[in-house]
This record gives C-alpha cells, structure tokens and sequence, in this order.
C-alpha cells in the first residue's frame, strides 16, 4: 500500500515538473511574441513622426506651390482651355514609349559626348597649334595682302575686260608658258644683271665710240638680233591692221 502511494507521488511530482516546464516555455514564446510586437509597435511610431515631420516641412511649401500654379493659371486662364489640356495629356500618354526613346537617345548622345570631348579638346589644341605656326611664318599677313590684290584686280577690271580675258587666257597662259622657260628667264636675269651694271659706268656717246663698238662681234649680232625682232614686231603690226 505505501509502495503504491509513493509511486502516485512520483508520478504527480513528474506530472507536475512537466506542466511547469510547458507553462515556462510558452510564458517564453509569449514574452518573446509581447516583445516582437513592442518593436513592430515603435517602428510603426517613428513612420508616424516620420510622415508628420515631412507633412509638417511640406506644407508651407506645398501651399506656396498651390497659390503660384493659382495665380499663373489665372493668367493664362484666357488662353487655356481644360480641353487642351485634357487632350494634351492623352497625347504624352499615348506617346509615352516614344518620349522613352527620345530620353534613350538623349542619353545616348550624352554618352557620345562624354567620348567625343576629350578627342575634341585634343583637335581643338592642335588647330590652335597649327594656326599659330601659320601666323609666325607669316601665312595670314600673306593671304590679305593676296586678298587686297584680288579686290584690287575687281575693282579695276570691267565685266567686259572680264570677258575679253576669258576669251584670251589661253593665250595668255600659252605666252606666260613660254616666257617662263628656263632659257628664257635665265636670258632676261643676266640682261637685267648686265643692264645694272653698264648702267653704273660712265659711257661715251661719241661717233667714233659708236663706231669703235660696231668692230665688237657680240654688239653686231645684237644689232642683228634687235633688228630682226623689229621685223618681225613689224610682220604682226601689218597683219593686225590687214585684219
């Protein structure tokens, strides 16, 4: 009989270990759910200080944006319909993907101008260079006094002299060719030259020094030359005047 009592207590003393424990893990879970709720509590507090804080800093501005879109409605209000509006803003939204594109592209040449800005500094740099280097060797000193030259030449020539010397430039090309051989050039150097010098020397205009010099070789066959140039200047004066 005390064997049997003693086995009960056991088992009420095991019982009762086993519903404290249970009791203590859901006074547990429930401390655990009280403080979970407490944080989600004061998270949603502070959003609410939040939004009352921005609400509170937008609301002047806001209500300054409000009279302003007011006061420049009503000054428009005469040329605005709500119509237009309205229909205005079913074209951006019907336009919405192209208006997309259009930003794409925008960006897209922003990009090409962030690349292309460095290799345009760099031409930019160089064409100052080169410029510079034109004008210290006298490039643009040189092209206006080519430029008063041509005003010169328009300004003197008529439109008829224009057309006649159309007409002509073959020739006169074909003459200056010839005039620019090397024989030629280097015949009018050296008479030029030698022109300069006799020039500078005294010279004795006597008959008998004329007479003297006729015995020279060199100044009869310039006699001849001159003389034979005449003729021929001769020659093409009668053809001119037959015509």
């Amino acid at each position: 009989m005390e064997t049997e009592l003693i086995r009960q207590n056991g088992a009420n003393e095991a019982d009762s270990a086993t519903t404290l424990s249970e009791l203590s893990r859901k006074i547990d879970a429930l401390a655990a759910q009280v403080q979970y709720l407490t944080e989600q509590a004061q998270v949603a507090e502070r959003e609410r200080q939040a939004r009352a804080e921005l609400m509170h800093d937008l609301t002047p501005i806001l209500n300054d944006a409000f009279r302003l879109s007011v006061t420049q409605l009503e000054e428009v209000q005469d040329d605005v319909d709500l119509a237009d509006l309205l229909r205005l803003l079913k074209r951006l939204l019907r336009n919405g993907r192209n208006i997309e594109q259009l930003l794409d592209q925008l960006e897209s040449l922003s990009d090409l101008a962030d690349i292309v800005a460095p290799i345009g500094d760099d031409a930019f740099a160089r064409a100052v260079d080169v410029l510079a280097e034109m004008e210290r060797k006298g490039y643009f000193a040189f092209l206006k006094g080519g430029l008063r030259i041509v005003d010169n030449i328009v300004t003197s020539f008529t439109e008829e002299d224009v057309k006649q010397l159309g007409d002509n430039i073959v020739l006169i090309l074909r003459t200056v060719k010839e005039m620019t051989q090397p024989e030629v050039m280097n015949f009018l150097r050296n008479t030029v030259t030698l022109t300069e010098q006799e020039a500078s020397a005294p010279v004795d205009i006597s008959y008998r020094a004329l007479l003297a010099q006729m015995r020279d070789p060199n100044v009869r066959r310039g006699l001849a030359l001159t003389m034979r140039m005449l003729s021929n200047v001769g020659a093409q004066a009668a053809a001119v005047d037959s015509q």
